[in-house]
């Protein structure tokens, strides 16, 4: 573009740079969205959505208006709430979680974030009973459902892609493990919803799965990871949570056609991005 003057009396107008000024406009990295599939994939699609764009917010996704807490508005309606978004564009890099608690259509707890992504991926219609409650109860309600397995702290062999790893304080979707045991997951956790990895459980901090997160943030969430760049998570997220596995031999309510639940964390990743 370039400018130049111009006389609204006499019509004539100035001189100007023949070569004006270029500004190359920086392309917006594409994430995918969900296939209204119930696969493994689809589920981790579903969980992508909010990832880069919605803060954590202590009761996000509730309902506290009655006797009996649970799923909010957000956490069953189809699609991302543009309100999460606008409150993330608002915030700084200091952004501190706990001047906001109980602002719930603002951001997504981790419980609101499963609830919501669970809703997302098994309905089409918004309105309908939600999967909010409280974290430590993930496995048994699904469980009861008749919707898969599940197995506690000590009994824990692998992770595998679509496990849901949950204790009294946090529940976290797993996208994959990797080659040294370190584990990829999808969470709303301070500051928001976003792609972390685990340490290795001899507490290894540069693991294949740190590497993975900080990867596929900075590349796909650019200007999430230039204010909140932490992805890591200590070998706590490996040694401290129970786990429920989806059957996905058509006894519950995912399929995995694609196989990732013989896949990588790479493997994965590379997928769901492609």
């Amino acid at each position: 573009y370039t400018v130049r003057g111009y006389d609204e009396e006499t019509g004539v107008s100035g001189p100007y740079d023949k070569n004006g000024i270029t500004y190359k406009i920086p392309v917006k990295q594409t994430v995918p969205t969900a296939q209204g599939k119930n696969t493994i994939r689809n589920f981790l699609l579903t969980g992508l959505q909010p990832v880069g764009s919605t803060m954590y917010m202590l009761g996000g996704g509730w309902d506290f208006s009655g006797s009996r807490h649970g799923s909010g508005i957000d956490s069953r309606t189809i699609g991302v709430s543009p309100l999460w978004e606008k409150f993330a564009l608002q915030q700084t890099a200091k952004y501190n979680y706990r001047n906001h608690e109980y602002e719930t259509r603002n951001g997504l707890d981790c419980a609101g974030y499963l609830g919501w992504t669970v809703y997302n991926t098994l309905h089409t219609t918004s309105g309908g009973p939600g999967y909010v409650m409280w974290s430590q109860s993930y496995g048994d309600n699904f469980r009861g459902r008749g919707w898969g397995t599940c197995r506690s702290i000590y009994s824990i062999k692998d992770y595998k892609a679509g496990d849901i790893m949950y204790n009294s304080e946090h529940v976290y979707i797993v996208v994959g493990q990797c080659s040294d045991g370190s584990v990829v997951l999808l969470h709303a956790s301070p500051p928001g919803v976003m792609i972390s990895g685990t340490y290795t459980k001899n507490w290894k901090s540069d693991s294949e799965a740190v590497r993975l997160a900080e990867y596929y943030m900075k590349k796909y969430y650019p200007a999430w990871y230039q204010k909140y760049p932490k992805v890591a998570r200590g070998t706590y997220f490996l040694t401290d949570y129970d786990q429920f596995r989806w059957y996905v031999n058509g006894k519950g309510v995912l399929t995995d056609p694609d196989g990732y639940t013989e896949k990588s964390a790479a493997q994965i990743l590379a997928d769901l991005f492609r």
